[in-house]
């Protein structure tokens, strides 16, 4: 009866310590998907300000040319 009764109890432990492992790799699944989402936002706020750039270039331009008019 005792032995059975460690067994059942290891095993209940060892159910438990898989459980957290997967929770683990879960939590770092997500710490990982958070990170691409922050570096796509980097990258879309790096490509808005370049087309900002741009823009205000263009504009530039434009104001250049009518001053030489």
């Amino acid at each position: 009866c005792l032995p059975m009764a460690r067994h059942v109890i290891w095993s209940k432990k060892k159910v438990k310590q898989r459980n957290n492992e997967r929770e683990r790799e879960r939590e770092r699944e997500r710490e990982r998907e958070r990170e691409r989402e922050r570096e796509r936002e980097r990258e879309r706020e790096r490509e808005k300000v370049v087309s900002v750039c741009v823009c205000e270039r263009e504009r530039e331009r434009e104001r250049e040319r009518e001053r030489e008019r």
